[in-house]
């Protein structure tokens, strides 16, 4: 096994094993090492927002959340792992469910909802925290924005993100 340093030719330069690029070095001194060098399910990176504002829908199809986070994956072979968590009150008596499906640049990861929130209780004052969660696949290297969308699933309902904050983390996964 051979390990040498290659000397830069302009204002960047590579460390290389037996011919190939370990790390390469940038002329603001940025380094990168390709994914063979990190294993499977690392975490590269990872990116969070957070939003206070009250969150609240009756609409029974997707509505954006106004929560976005945006990441830049390091390869194509990177996974998107997103979740989301917040806490949430209800504003009618009736029992209520919201469905929460995350989108990629504008539209749906996959169709479906990522996460049920229930309100089986029936009455106004029902509170509860909540969490849902999605691996996502991009196959980019280009800047991703997700967002949650929420929907209820009744005309009629009513959901209130108000009682607290609600938390959007991405994590970059080597894949």
């Amino acid at each position: 096994m051979t390990v040498s340093v290659k000397a830069p030719t302009s204002a960047t330069g590579s460390i290389q094993l037996n011919g190939s690029d370990v790390l390469t070095i940038d002329s603001s001194g940025n380094v990168t090492a390709p994914n063979k060098l990190i294993s499977t399910g690392h975490v590269l990176q990872v990116v969070q927002a957070q939003i206070a504002s009250d969150q609240s829908t009756t609409s029974t199809t997707n509505v954006a959340s106004g929560l976005q986070a945006s990441i830049t994956p390091s390869s194509t072979s990177s996974k998107i792992l997103i979740m989301l968590n917040g806490g949430n009150a209800w504003n009618d008596t009736n029992s209520r469910n919201v469905l929460v499906t995350f989108y990629r640049n504008g539209s749906a990861v996959e169709t479906g909802p990522h996460a049920l929130i229930q309100n089986t209780s029936g009455t106004n004052t029902f509170k509860s925290s909540w969490s849902a969660c999605y691996l996502d696949s991009p196959s980019t290297t280009s800047s991703i924005t997700y967002e949650p969308y929420y929907k209820v699933n009744v005309g009629t309902g009513y959901f209130n993100q108000a009682t607290a904050r609600v938390m959007l983390t991405l994590m970059e996964i080597a894949g």
